[in-house]
């Protein structure tokens, strides 16, 4: 079996998703599992619904028929007249998060997301399945939510590999074209779970993993794995082929195209992964297998943007030791604050951190209670792997003043003010 990903710029509107299915006849749809996205920008809709029911209640119900409205415009574009069946079905999805809200008593933010965000690859692939059978496609729909089994810990949650193996392999059955949701769980009560910002990359390897596939393919709109994201850096190069431990190193520092999560189950049964243009799927693109650490071997670059950067030092002016460390880190792990870069000196300690959660201000009144703090917003950490003088140069000039730099043999990561 292979598996294929197909993410929100694949299946943004009706074009898209006819685009997809052309996609499937030209590179053959027999023992394929589809993993799917929300449609567009339907992510960010859902978080934007969320964040009307905790504050403008009043509103909930004309931001969700926006939602509703614009499912449906593609489900008139992609089946005209055939559509009723389909309406129905996603009527019937956006009735269920109305109701979810309607009787929801949490207070926790992230159990309310996760419950409402997940509708959008629910809906999209309700979507995708109906058209793919009405042009003669034999699509099957799964709910990953009964193959996917975690934690509680929403909106990132950690998987339980030994239930969701055989769950998968009791559930994935003959059927020749399976689709099924991207980014989405299930927790041991049957409340949905996430697996963060771009899981679904993470749950097409989940699913080739436990399937043993012959590969995973990702289907994006670049023509594989570029050496930067061309968004922020010019010249960017192609990458034919990268090895399974570099593509975790590119991963692990936050290069946009490859989920971190992604590779280590597939290097563990050294299925190869391939990144692939749906807008010109005859390209080889890029293969993440076995084999030469890059080719072409050029310098990689990754930016994270919207960061911000902690320099702690005592009050008493005493060293900053190994209980001070720990100490720390364990409020960052309290407040939720995913570490990109530590830098300790005997008497300071830096740290760049990204404040996902919004839980700065929580995190500052702990530390400034024990230590010296300085507080610098809105950074971009620049890392570059295998960088040259000439790549040094380039990252230096996005930006005035330097504010922390560090490297080793193959690595270089620099802090720029914005």
């Amino acid at each position: 079996m292979r598996i294929f990903k197909f993410g929100g710029a694949s299946v943004k509107d009706a074009p898209s998703v006819k685009n997809v299915a052309s996609v499937l006849k030209k590179v053959g749809y027999e023992d394929v599992l589809i993993i799917v996205s929300a449609m567009g920008k339907t992510t960010n809709a859902l978080e934007a619904v969320v964040e009307t029911y905790q504050n403008k209640p009043e509103q909930l119900k004309t931001v969700i028929q926006e939602l509703e409205a614009f499912h449906l415009d593609i489900v008139e574009d992609l089946l005209g007249e055939n559509k009723a069946p389909l309406v129905e079905k996603v009527r019937g999805l956006i009735q269920e998060l109305l109701t979810f809200f309607e009787y929801n008593k949490s207070p926790n933010y992230s159990f309310v997301y996760d419950q409402a965000v997940s509708f959008g690859e629910l809906l999209s692939t309700t979507i995708i399945v109906d058209y793919l059978v009405s042009i003669g496609l034999p699509a099957t729909w799964l709910d990953a939510r009964q193959c996917i089994k975690t934690d509680n810990y929403y909106r990132d949650a950690n998987l339980d590999w030994e239930t969701t193996q055989s769950k998968i392999k009791a559930l994935v059955n003959g059927a020749k074209l399976i689709v099924s949701q991207g980014f989405i769980g299930s927790d041991s009560n049957n409340f949905t779970t996430t697996l963060g910002r771009e899981g679904s990359d993470y749950s097409a390897a989940i699913f080739g993993y436990a399937l043993g596939a012959e590969s995973v393919t990702i289907w994006k709109d670049v023509p594989g794995v570029l050496n930067g994201d061309p968004r922020h850096f010019e010249n960017t190069v192609l990458l034919n082929q990268i090895s399974y431990r570099e593509a975790i190193e590119l991963a692990f520092y936050g290069a946009s195209v490859i989920h971190p999560k992604t590779l280590q189950p597939l290097q563990r049964k050294e299925i190869p992964l391939y990144v692939r243009s749906f807008i010109a799927p005859e390209g080889k693109g890029t293969a993440v297998s076995k084999g030469q650490t890059l080719d072409p071997y050029v310098p990689c670059f990754i930016i994270k943007k919207d960061q911000v950067l902690l320099k702690l030092s005592s009050l008493d002016f005493s060293f900053i030791v190994e209980d001070n460390i720990s100490d720390i880190f364990a409020l960052l792990s309290r407040f939720q604050m995913r570490v990109e870069l530590i830098q300790n000196s005997a008497i300071s300690f830096s740290v760049v951190v990204n404040n996902k959660y919004n839980r700065l201000e929580e995190l500052l009144v702990e530390l400034r209670a024990k230590y010296k703090v300085t507080v610098t917003e809105d950074v971009n950490l620049f890392t570059v792997r295998h960088f040259d003088q000439a790549a040094k140069e380039k990252v230096r000039s996005y930006g005035e003043k330097i504010l922390l730099e560090q490297r080793t043999r193959e690595t270089l990561q620099v802090v720029l003010a914005n």
